[in-house]
């Protein structure tokens, strides 16, 4: 059985998870740290977390790469979660999307969950744009395309699949949106193909160059940066800057802030709410 870890192991397993995946964590996370990673020591016959270390610190597999990242990241989530942002999509920002789609000035909308974990945001955002399309014929789904990206492999097969148990189903979603847009099977609900052709998934570390991802209009970069070095959150949200197409959106967690992070964007309000729209040209 592995030995707890010591001081100094924790400190270059805490380094090496932030040079992975972006996570920093302070020093009162050691227990976190040990218990997760510790069934990944029995797995490779490591007898404590400095043989682990030194297993990691040559060139692990890739595999080995996204256990340690699966281990490490957070991947609570829920539908409609915090409501505030779907409400603001729906009431606000929608309606000036669909008139400049009705005007020519935009041919699609392209939207970006970042951290999309277990798929409940990206198919959340895809339900209230089916039900505004419903309520405004001349505006359709085929016109918005949802990227979801998480860098968590288990995560994004489960929102690849679009299948959910009752406990996660029941988390935050109206039953006539679960009726409508769900099928049964047994205790398992699975999306409609309706909403799994607006979104695509990819894996994606938020480390890497956003460029190749494209243009979007709106960002949803929601709990996840509250992980984040502050350094490393500037480095983020001035890529989302870059690639959000002029006057774009972003949202953030309720918990999380701006101020002192980046000024490249300006907070809005609606109900009660907040959102960010990009002053960068």
């Amino acid at each position: 059985m592995a030995e707890s870890i010591s001081t100094t192991e924790f400190r270059l397993l805490r380094d090496l998870i932030e040079k992975l995946c972006g996570i920093a964590l302070g020093d009162e996370k050691t227990y976190l740290v040990e218990t997760r990673l510790a069934p990944l020591l029995a797995e490779n016959g490591c007898q404590d977390f400095g043989a682990f270390y030194r297993l990691v610190s040559g060139e692990p597999s890739p595999q080995l790469r996204d256990k340690i990242v699966d281990a490490m990241t957070t991947n609570e989530t829920l539908w409609f979660r915090d409501t505030h942002p779907f409400q603001i999509l729906r009431e606000k920002l929608l309606p000036q999307l669909a008139a400049d789609l009705a005007a020519g000035n935009r041919f699609r909308i392209r939207i970006w969950s970042a951290a999309s974990s277990t798929g409940q945001e990206p198919y959340s955002i895809a339900m209230t744009i089916h039900e505004f399309c419903r309520a405004n014929p001349g505006v359709r789904p085929d016109q918005f395309e949802i990227l979801a990206s998480d860098i968590s492999p288990s995560a994004l097969f489960v929102a690849k699949l679009g299948r959910y148990d009752q406990a996660a189903i029941a988390r935050g979603l109206p039953e006539p949106l679960r009726d409508r847009y769900f099928h049964q099977d047994g205790h398992v609900w699975t999306v409609n193909d309706e909403l799994k052709r607006m979104v695509t998934f990819r894996k994606f570390n938020l480390q890497d160059s956003m460029e190749p991802l494209g243009r979007f209009d709106l960002v949803f970069l929601r709990y996840v940066a509250i992980y984040f070095s502050d350094g490393f959150k500037r480095q983020i949200y001035g890529g989302i800057a870059r690639l959000l197409a002029p006057e774009g959106h972003l949202f953030i967690s309720a918990v999380e802030s701006l101020r002192g992070i980046s000024d490249d964007f300006r907070q809005l309000t609606h109900g009660a709410g907040s959102y960010y729209q990009c002053q960068l040209p």
